[in-house]
């Protein structure tokens, strides 16, 4: 196994408190990552490593498990624009074992990618076409199309595209990769996965709670940007998708980026809403216009999802935290009997599994119909904790398996989708409760929706 150099930029973050340190502290435990792994952790702030080390440990789960990551973390203090910083860091470095996997993690604002990239390459840190030497960052992947493309091509300028690895984290999550399982591994569901048999298709992310610590980076991105353009979408994506050729991560992605280039979001049923203490929230503008809430419908323009409304749903302060896909079906077209519709619901978070609801007679001399419910928990099965998504992308990114991260055109078609949408400028809808956000959708999709 190869010695693995993580260097970790903005690593006094909440990502890196929150969620790296505890992925990599899991990995090492359990030997997926060498034990010679080195993580050096680069921040502006005058810090040495063991200051940095009492810090991180105040702002982690008490629950991180602190031995695993014992020996392996260096504070590294540079200042990201100074080209004799770069310097620096190649020499700190430099005694590190040769044969390695160097991965480099931008937690930093969209606007810094290039700038690192430039640093990292200017002395020879990073080298384009080098395969062991790879660059993974966070979305947004810009603010917007013309952004995206332009922070897009100035990496292209320093690493090529098979060193380029974007994550979405919820690409990570278990159900998420389950879903090529559920539709591509069991005839039950492919046989009927088209317009002749489903009703509609409902994509949700719903959050209870409101922006907390994280109102001064959401304001400036806002429901669609954060969520519409990059979880849902993905997850619209693997469910409406033709059979890939391979189970092979540029076969997929291409299956994912045709479908998604036919799909359209109809501007009239937009509907945006804030909820209406999020200007109260520290760091937001007293007029703030940034949306906690996004309601679309939309369509796929392929002979298999004909006519079929696809409901895009997501917001924060909302009556529950629930992402979930809800597979609803036609009824019953011979009209034997009166029955509710079947349903399939792959639920994602908090819980995690798979549920069928299909109709049944109910005991008793009476023919009475009711519908029933088979559910598979996901989590239940698992054997001591369950990974988080962090943990398999940072494993398949020292693999280099790039299945799970997103490819430019991906990115680009998600952005080219959500143009109109932002271009429509749709007033808000300020709301106390997602009761009163209810009506206000079901209006905007001028259909009836009994999963919201």
């Amino acid at each position: 196994m190869k010695t693995a150099l993580l260097i970790v930029f903005g690593a006094t973050g909440n990502l890196m408190y929150k969620k790296l340190l505890p992925a990599l502290s899991n990995l090492l435990a359990e030997g997926h990552l060498p034990s010679r792994t080195q993580i050096i952790c680069v921040g502006r702030r005058e810090l040495d490593t063991p200051t940095y080390i009492e810090n991180a440990k105040k702002e982690t789960s008490s629950h991180l498990d602190w031995e695993p990551l014992k020996g392996k973390l260096t504070y590294f203090r540079m200042d990201f624009e100074t080209t004799s910083d770069y310097q620096r860091l190649k020499e700190a470095i430099a005694d590190h074992d040769h044969d390695k996997e160097t991965m480099v993690y931008l937690a930093v604002p969209p606007r810094l990618f290039p700038v690192i990239a430039e640093g990292l390459h200017t002395v020879n840190l990073l080298s384009k076409g080098q395969q062991e030497t790879r660059i993974v960052f966070e979305k947004p992947f810009g603010e917007d199309l013309e952004s995206a493309r332009q922070i897009n091509q100035a990496l292209w300028t320093y690493f090529d595209e098979s060193q380029l690895y974007r994550i979405d984290h919820y690409l990570g999550k278990d159900m998420i990769q389950n879903i090529m399982i559920v539709r591509f591994a069991n005839q039950l569901f492919e046989s009927s996965w088209h317009h002749e048999a489903i009703a509609s298709i409902t994509i949700m992310a719903k959050e209870r709670e409101s922006v907390l610590n994280r109102a001064g980076y959401y304001d400036g991105i806002g429901a669609m940007k954060d969520m519409l353009q990059s979880h849902l979408f993905q997850m619209a994506s693997l469910i409406l998708m033709e059979p890939p050729q391979a189970n092979h991560a540029d076969a997929i992605r291409d299956e994912k980026v045709r479908v998604m280039q036919r799909m359209t979001l109809d501007p009239a049923s937009l509907c945006v809403g804030q909820y209406r203490d999020y200007r109260q929230a520290p760091h937001v503008p007293a007029q703030s216009e940034t949306e906690t809430f996004v309601y679309v419908k939309g369509y796929v323009d392929t002979p298999r999802w004909r006519n079929v409304p696809i409901h895009f749903v997501t917001g924060k302060h909302l009556d529950e935290k629930r992402s979930e896909i809800i597979i609803d079906f036609k009824t019953d077209t011979k009209r034997l009997f009166q029955t509710d519709h079947n349903k399939l619901h792959i639920k994602v978070a908090p819980e995690e599994g798979v549920s069928i609801q299909f109709n049944v007679k109910r005991p008793g001399l009476q023919e009475t119909i009711t519908p029933a419910v088979l559910d598979y928990c996901h989590s239940c099965q698992a054997v001591g904790n369950t990974p988080e998504a962090y943990e398999k992308l940072i494993l398949d990114l020292y693999k280099r398996q790039s299945g799970l991260f997103a490819r430019w055109d991906e990115i680009e078609t998600a952005w080219q989708l959500i143009e109109p949408l932002r271009q429509a400028n749709k007033p808000l809808i300020f709301y106390d409760t997602y009761e009163e956000l209810k009506d206000i959708i079901i209006n905007h999709a001028k259909e009836r929706l009994d999963d919201l």
